[in-house]
């Protein structure tokens, strides 16, 4: 029998990429998200890799849409053996006195509230079987702080702290925790945070190679393919034109 995957938010970008790398690596997969096309076309594709996909449509946010879904899921589905919170966002790019409650409450309702509530469906089944994989996907935010990042950048330190708590509250249940920290990826990311404006979106990434969401599905992979006794408990990873949140290379532009 394959052990069992769930990756949220995985209908683009590093959910997408990552659900696509534990199929190859044998996984059956739940793969959840609120498009509900993308994730049929990311199921046919993944099952010509032999193994079995789930689709669980719902919004991260909506507790009650979760439970539901979660609900509709025969037992032996429930084992999960690795669990990816990947659903997450940035909204706006304000100074705080300028910010959008709108936005601050999705990134809040999202990246926190959204990683709490799926963590804590999926982790009492880990408990029984005293085993499992909790991989939580953070940001260069959740280390550093940067001009208008104000609500985004403590939802992801909120990530790390979650991580690290729950790193020690399942340490006597021999559940492994992880974080992973990227800097700039090219994705939907940016056009999400500008709310579809292309030209910013664009402009983030302009003169330098970003890392791709295959890239960051890499270093998952690694994580998970450790021996029993290691945890990789957080890995910040960068392009190499990117020193920190801010200070980054970018080649002139000649036309």
């Amino acid at each position: 029998m394959n052990k069992k995957a769930i990756v949220t938010g995985a209908s683009s970008g590093i959910g997408k990429a990552t659900a696509a790398m534990l199929a190859r690596n044998g996984f059956d997969l739940i793969v959840t998200g609120r498009r509900e096309n993308r994730l049929l076309e990311l199921k046919n594709k993944l099952e010509n890799n032999n193994v079995k996909v789930k689709v669980l449509v719902f919004d991260i946010r909506d507790r009650k849409a979760m439970h539901e879904a979660w609900n509709s899921l025969a037992d032996d589905w429930k084992q999960i053996d690795v669990l990816v919170n990947n659903a997450g966002l940035a909204a706006g790019a304000e100074p705080v006195q300028d910010g959008d409650w709108n936005d601050w409450e999705q990134m809040i309702d999202t990246n926190i509230k959204g990683l709490l509530a799926i963590s804590q469906l999926v982790i009492p089944e880990m408990i029984k079987k005293r085993q499992g994989h909790i991989i939580n996907v953070s940001s260069i935010a959740g280390t550093e702080v940067y001009a208008n990042g104000n609500v985004y950048c403590a939802s992801k330190h909120a990530v790390h702290a979650l991580t690290k708590g729950m790193r020690i509250d399942l340490l006597p249940h021999n559940i492994k925790v992880s974080s992973i920290s990227p800097g700039m990826v090219e994705t939907e990311f940016s056009m999400v945070r500008y709310h579809g404006d292309k030209e910013k979106a664009d402009k983030v990434y302009e003169g330098l190679t970003p890392l791709h969401a295959s890239d960051v599905a890499d270093a998952i992979e690694f994580m998970i393919t450790r021996p029993p006794h290691v945890n990789v408990n957080d890995m910040l990873l960068m392009p190499a034109a990117q020193a920190s949140a801010v200070y980054n290379y970018r080649e002139k532009q000649t036309n």
